[in-house]
């Protein structure tokens, strides 16, 4: 059955009933079989942009759909009920758009964002690198001035869509600005020196391609900067501010996923005479169940409503990923406990929920990070002003 929603608009109600539509005839059927064989599903972003629904976040002046968070989200809750690789994809292609629709230049918004955002171009993040997960401010990988743009050299880890990306939005050192300066920039596979390294072999969301990309004294050109030399840290926390919600909206999905089948299968099984959903050890799991899910998707919606209506949103959005990737992780490990022996087993699709979902609590910024943003944000508040 439909998640029963709140929704702000008719057209909000009949996006859901479209992203229902399409996941259940193009996303729900793939899904085994992509991620069995560890298959990057490129053309599935090519028609979730044809119908609109990777542009939802952005305005509608850059050819977005102008949709508030707390609807885009919920599109993305329902790609990942189907298929948890491709609602992280629409999540991370959002983060990817983030630099260059908030800080980009007016020509970058113009000439480059109505593409990236339509859904024909594939968007990365690259933050990270080998030795700066959680701490991305002690990244090594560099961009020198060479008096006409920019040579750029170095490593960063754990890119999402690394090798089928047609855009990488990428952090890097800038020596010149200062010994811990930061800054942002649009790079693009046509440049020379960039590469993707062979795949990362994963434990799950293995339909969604994780590589390293190396650059290699890659020449970038000065109009490739986005935003102000220097201070590409604030682009990028803010950017996972929002990026965190959407990887709240994808662990709901998975842990909603998790639920129906736990709850469809123990009223099938029977032992002792009646389903297992009437015996009180297995009720009370999913009642708990239940009520995971449904707390981290009031939890993220939370956050997405303040962000629309303008207000702060990082200590909310920490809690959100906290909450949600925590819930994936429980109702996961718990439908496969539902199931028992047959979930533990490939027949049933348990057992790669509950390996989806464990990555969940590490990227965008592990739960331990979590707790130390709410927890400084908390005792920042509670700090009186000086004088």
């Amino acid at each position: 059955m439909p998640v029963d929603r709140e929704l702000p608009t008719p057209e909000a109600e009949d996006l859901l009933a479209l992203t229902r539509e399409i996941a259940d005839a193009e996303l729900a059927p793939k899904a085994a079989a992509h991620e069995r064989e560890e298959r990057f599903p490129r053309e599935v972003f090519r028609l979730l942009g044809d119908a609109g629904l990777v542009s939802l976040p952005f305005g509608e002046d850059v050819g977005g759909g102008g949709q508030p968070y707390e609807v885009y989200l919920q599109v993305v809750e329902e790609l990942a009920a189907r298929w948890a690789s491709v609602a992280l994809g629409v999540s991370v292609h959002t983060l990817s758009c983030f630099p260059i629709d908030r800080f980009g230049s007016e020509a970058q918004r113009r000439d480059l964002l109505p593409d990236m955002v339509g859904g024909q171009l594939l968007g990365a993040y690259c933050l990270s690198e080998a030795h700066a997960g959680s701490d991305p401010a002690a990244m090594r990988a560099t961009a020198r001035s060479d008096g006409e743009g920019w040579r750029a050299s170095g490593e960063k880890a754990w890119v999402t869509h690394g090798g089928h990306a047609d855009f990488y939005s990428t952090f890097l050192r800038t020596p010149d600005d200062g010994e811990r300066a930061i800054s942002c920039f649009h790079l693009t596979p046509d440049l020379a020196g960039l590469s993707a390294a062979p795949p990362e072999q994963k434990m799950g969301l293995t339909g969604s391609t994780t590589a390293a990309i190396r650059l290699d004294d890659v020449p970038v050109p000065a109009d490739r900067l986005v935003g102000e030399r220097g201070r590409g840290m604030g682009i990028a926390l803010a950017a996972l501010d929002s990026g965190r919600l959407g990887i709240s909206a994808v662990a709901v999905g998975l842990a909603q996923s998790a639920l129906d089948l736990a709850v469809g299968y123990a009223m099938e099984r029977e032992a002792f005479g009646r389903p297992i959903a009437q015996h009180q050890g297995v009720s009370f799991l999913l009642a708990d169940m239940a009520a995971a899910v449904e707390s981290a998707r009031a939890t993220y919606l939370v956050a997405a409503r303040r962000k629309d209506a303008g207000k702060p949103y990082s200590r909310q959005a920490s809690i959100a990923k906290l909450v949600s990737t925590d819930a994936a992780m429980q109702v996961t490990t718990d439908a496969v406990q539902v199931l028992g022996g047959a979930g533990y087993t490939r027949d049933h699709p348990a057992e790669r929920y509950m390996r989806e979902a464990k990555v969940m609590q590490i990227f965008e910024g592990t739960n331990q990070i979590q707790r130390m943003v709410i927890g400084r944000s908390l005792t920042a508040a509670s700090v009186p002003p000086a004088g």
